[in-house]
């Protein structure tokens, strides 16, 4: 078998994961998250409703999760939704821990990936993000690298669809990053969803993935309060939080449980599937 690459008509989508596909720091007016999985949704279910065929989608992402409760629990409570296609985008949390065994990672996430393709529904794999040269999580860099092999290795011997978000040169770009620089912004998670998109099989606008424009440098004096400022609101809880062996995502349990008619209009009015690039406003 190869990595899958033909589009089809699927008709029930269930997103399992973590913050990634939660959406964390691409709020809607409300408040609430979108993310990637959702815009990636809003895109199939346009393109399901123009055809007259119906759509549903549910999100059983929570924010801080490992593999080992996104590769069974989330999939369990995903199976019994009975899907037609599954996302799963995991492991980066995995990676930060020093002690990660990335082989057992891996091997949950295989056995994730068998359990939902021997239900007939297909698999959306997503790589890791190239962490390389980021503050804190450059230090995942080597586990990052490995697991994204891992996930090409298991994709081609089970069929599955792959973003490649390792290749996204685009989203080395802090614009495509919020302000705590481990999140994607709204434009980062836009230009996921469209690679998701087309790993998906689907055709996207030209220029989509290029780079954005070069923006002025930045005084170093600048860059030195910028990180000080970063260390102080950011990094520093987030080491409180990993002594303390808890996540800001303990008490939650997935943001759209039931899978539903997915109406654009939920996000912001607008189709996510136009086929325009992101601009910087």
């Amino acid at each position: 078998m190869t990595i899958a690459t033909t589009p089809r008509l699927w008709g029930r989508y269930v997103a399992v994961g973590d913050s990634l596909s939660e959406g964390l720091e691409d709020a809607r007016p409300d408040g609430t998250y979108r993310g990637w999985a959702d815009r990636l949704a809003e895109q199939l279910a346009g393109r399901a409703y123009d055809e007259g065929r119906s759509f549903e989608y549910a999100n059983l992402a929570v924010r801080g999760r490992l593999m080992a409760d996104i590769a069974v629990r989330q999939v369990d409570e995903a199976l019994e939704l009975d899907p037609d296609l599954v996302s799963i985008w995991g492991g980066g949390n995995d990676c930060l821990r020093p002690r990660a065994d990335i082989d057992a990672v891996s091997a949950l996430l295989e056995d994730a990936v068998r359990r939902v393709r021997a239900t007939g529904a297909d698999v959306l794999m997503s790589t890791t993000t190239y962490v390389k040269g980021a503050p804190l999580v450059s230090l995942a860099h080597p586990k990052a690298a490995e697991l994204t092999a891992n996930i090409y290795t298991i994709a081609a011997k089970h069929d599955c669809y792959v973003t490649d978000v390792w290749g996204l040169r685009a989203l080395r770009d802090w614009r495509m990053w919020a302000d705590d620089r481990i999140h994607m912004s709204a434009l980062g998670h836009r230009l996921v969803a469209k690679r998701a998109y087309a790993a998906l099989g689907f055709p996207v606008g030209a220029g989509v993935f290029d780079p954005l424009p070069r923006q002025p440098s930045v005084p170093l004096a600048d860059q030195a309060r910028g990180h000080a400022v970063w260390a102080r609101t950011y990094l520093a809880p987030w080491v409180v939080r990993r002594i303390r062996g808890t996540s800001t995502g303990d008490t939650l349990n997935g943001k759209r449980r039931v899978p539903s008619r997915f109406d654009s209009a939920q996000a912001d009015g607008t189709r996510a599937d136009a086929g325009v690039r992101p601009s910087v406003g």
